[in-house]
């Protein structure tokens, strides 16, 4: 249902956190990140995070994650039950101004630290987007 669409947009450019979970060996992982999404690039989700560290060896033994955005103020979120992670061949730099946009201290974190930071890609064919109790609906892309 394609109706949704318009909220699932407005959604993501309005909230900046999601909550990324990742399994291996049985064992559930959740995380808050910052992150961008462009609706010319549908289906993508960027986030980006330090070399090496422990949701980039998750994601490293097994792709498949979840999220969900991180609501303000009100119950308006996107979930995503079934994507694939994996490192992008873009850089923190590609998306600096999306990133900044979203989150303004974003600016000093890429400065201080844009070298040390790899940009990962969440790909998603389906989401679901909660309005309130009465209204939900899922975008397929």
């Amino acid at each position: 249902m394609m109706e949704f669409l318009a909220d699932f947009n407005r959604i993501m450019e309005k909230q900046s956190e999601i909550a990324l979970a990742s399994c291996v060996d049985n064992q559930p992982n959740v995380r808050i990140v910052n992150f961008v999404y462009h609706p010319d690039n549908k289906g993508v989700v960027y986030f980006a995070t330090f070399r090496g560290n422990p949701k980039t060896k998750e994601f490293a033994l097994n792709p498949q994650a979840a999220l969900s955005t991180v609501p303000l103020g009100t119950n308006e979120h996107v979930r995503i039950q079934q994507s694939t992670v994996r490192i992008s061949e873009l850089t923190v730099y590609d998306l600096k101004d999306a990133f900044v946009a979203k989150v303004p201290d974003y600016a000093s974190i890429i400065e201080q630290a844009g070298s040390e930071l790899d940009l990962y890609e969440i790909h998603f064919k389906q989401a679901t987007v909660t309005i309130d109790y009465t209204r939900s609906g899922s975008v397929s892309f």
